[in-house]
């Protein structure tokens, strides 16, 4: 089974519920190197999807750049609209304007800087993405083509947000989706690992509840992930194993950067929680390398064995996904 471990690497604010378009502080970056031994010691290689307030600040560049050159991680694109370049002047304090309703021109302009921001820095094209706050629509999946993106990772199983996606039906595994890059190359969706306790839940509960904010509650009771910020350690080993148990071919794991920082997130006050969340992930990294046959990889890696793994296309159902 091969897993991927991604970051969304982003400026500090956004568990406050603001989305500063300016100003936005990236102080949480360094706290990375705290985990290079999960590639170093453990085999798990991060894969970082980096916001281009990231990718513009010089000393969080200094932090990828080791991460990248002595660890092996992969540098990825991330999209927080709000702010990336061209700005607007009358957006608002309140939740940003869902990509699939902002003006194409300027969603496409806001992507091509912040791809030129990943190429500046990392001396290569970013080929792997993920949307800020989930926010991707089928509508959406072109512009990435024509960024040259060829594996995406916007979307989470089990989910569906108001006047946003709808991710609820989706895989747990990857799989193909229709587009390709000028350059001909096939656009694979790898989800984050998510899956329901029992495979009937989620159609069932997608029946019986039409209101979107109360069908989404089932994130909270119907779901398992190893997400070490979402659940505690029995889960996330559940998680890792009924995956496995029901064929899964890639467990993919995902966090905030900014929730490794004391003050960061509500998950993290303090320096004392910081250290557990950290002791909490290495444990399980050891388990998993213990208990199961995996292989770590970057998402780019993961896109380039993908022909060998026979991945589907797209199942049919209904989504954004």
């Amino acid at each position: 089974m091969r897993v991927v471990v991604s970051l969304d690497v982003e400026e500090e604010g956004l568990f406050s519920g603001r989305y500063a378009s300016t100003g936005c502080g990236v102080r949480n970056v360094a706290l990375l190197e705290r985990l290079a031994p999960l590639s170093d010691e453990l085999g798990f290689p991060l894969t970082l999807f980096c916001a281009h307030s990231v990718l513009t600040n010089a000393a969080a560049c200094r932090t990828l750049e080791r991460l990248r050159d002595r660890h092996g991680a992969e540098i990825a694109a991330h999209l927080h609209h709000w702010s990336t370049p061209p700005l607007t002047a009358d957006r608002g304090a309140g939740a940003p304007t869902r990509t699939h309703l902002l003006d194409r021109d300027l969603l496409r302009r806001r992507l091509t800087s912040l791809f030129e921001a990943g190429r500046a820095f990392n001396g290569a094209p970013l080929v792997s993405f993920r949307m800020g706050r989930w926010d991707l629509k089928n509508c959406v999946r072109p512009l990435l083509a024509e960024q040259g993106v060829t594996l995406d990772s916007s979307v989470c199983p089990l989910r569906q947000h108001k006047d946003g996606p709808d991710h609820f039906l989706a895989p747990a595994d990857p799989y193909w989706v229709d587009g390709a890059t000028p350059d001909g190359e096939a656009l694979l969706e790898a989800p984050i690992t998510q899956i329901p306790l029992f495979r009937p839940l989620p159609a069932l509960w997608r029946a019986l509840v039409r209101d979107v904010p109360r069908r989404d509650r089932f994130h909270f009771w119907g779901a398992l992930s190893a997400n070490p910020f979402w659940h505690g350690p029995r889960v996330m080993r559940a998680a890792a194993l009924l995956h496995r148990a029901r064929g899964g071919k890639t467990l993919s794991i995902f966090w905030h950067s900014s929730e490794l920082m004391p003050g960061g997130s509500p998950q993290t006050p303090d320096q004392k929680a910081a250290d557990a969340h950290v002791e909490k992930i290495f444990s399980f990294f050891r388990w998993l390398r213990e208990r199961l046959p995996v292989v770590g990889v970057t998402a780019a890696g993961l896109r380039a064995e993908a022909p060998g793994l026979a991945f589907p296309h797209r199942p049919a159902g209904p989504g954004d996904w």
